[in-house]
């Protein structure tokens, strides 16, 4: 199922995308796209039935309807920096031995075509696409990592807007250029994990300004998903509605020559994932 919420922020209300492209709204079915309705399998199981009888769910004109983050109330963003092997060689770092990790808050979050800041007093605003996994099922001490995507629920593109002198320059740790307002565009849609085949056979793309900047493949990954979640587990309690942004291929501003195409405002990026879904943000100043 390709889930997502629609509406204005901080209002949204459930919907679906259908085998038709239609769009279905789920509001009569389950209140919202969150961790709880991930962790409850009866209303998993309203929500699968409504789909296969799509053709009774009330359509909604899409035209000129907000798409917002397609889970609600997200509990955590975990992320897992250098994941690439690619992106660990353009920036001249060794590959890691262990997944090297950092948060985001889930206030960065915002809607796949929503605005983009760029912060004051910024110059080295970046880009990063990168599958965003949602956890389905509680994740404690995980011994394998078929367990680890046993306990996914969905995937989604995620934009992992980064400051990098913010991130590197600044005295602190990463998450200083991770948490600026507006720093984790997510969606359009959660495609439930029985929709994806394989996560490590996922090929990731984003434009700026139309110019492709990045074009990889999640088959690059260094620790893939089942490994990070099982990994992840082993430090902190994962629950249903947290969500692991997995790493980002080559191709970042920070790993080109100078002068480096950092971000500005008037900037337009677009992302996508094959099979997840489209994004396009204009960058503003904040």
């Amino acid at each position: 199922m390709k889930l997502l919420r629609v509406g204005t922020a901080g209002a949204e209300r459930p919907a679906l995308l259908d085998e038709d492209g239609t769009l279905r709204d789920l509001s009569g079915v389950v209140p919202d796209i969150d961790g709880a309705l991930l962790a409850d399998e009866d209303a998993l199981a309203r929500v699968r039935a409504a789909a296969a009888a799509s053709g009774e769910l009330p359509a909604l004109d899409a035209e000129g309807l907000r798409v917002g983050p397609p889970l609600g109330r997200i509990g955590k963003i975990v992320c897992i920096g250098l994941n690439y092997h690619d992106h660990a060689t353009e920036t001249g770092a060794q590959i890691p031995d262990e997944p090297i990790l950092f948060f985001k808050a889930p206030d960065t979050v915002v809607g796949p075509e929503d605005t983009v800041l760029v912060p004051r007093g910024s110059v080295k605003t970046d880009w990063e696409v990168e599958l965003a996994v949602v956890i389905g099922r509680t994740a404690r001490y995980l011994e394998t990592a078929e367990e680890g995507l046993a306990h996914v629920a969905g995937y989604a593109v995620a934009h992992d807007v980064s400051e990098r002198e913010f991130q590197i320059e600044r005295g602190g740790t990463w998450d200083k250029g991770k948490n600026c307002e507006t720093f984790n565009p997510l969606g359009p849609w959660l495609v439930t994990a029985d929709e994806v085949a394989d996560p490590q056979a996922l090929p990731l793309r984003l434009w700026v300004n139309g110019e492709l900047k990045q074009d990889g493949s999640t088959a690059d990954q260094i620790f893939p998903v089942g490994e990070v979640v099982r990994y992840l587990s082993h430090f902190m309690t994962l629950y249903p509605g947290d969500v692991i942004n997995t790493g980002t291929p080559a191709g970042v501003a920070m790993g080109q020559p100078e002068p480096k195409p950092y971000l500005r405002a008037g900037d337009v990026v677009e992302l996508e994932i094959d099979g997840l879904g489209r994004q396009r943000q204009e960058l503003k100043d904040a």
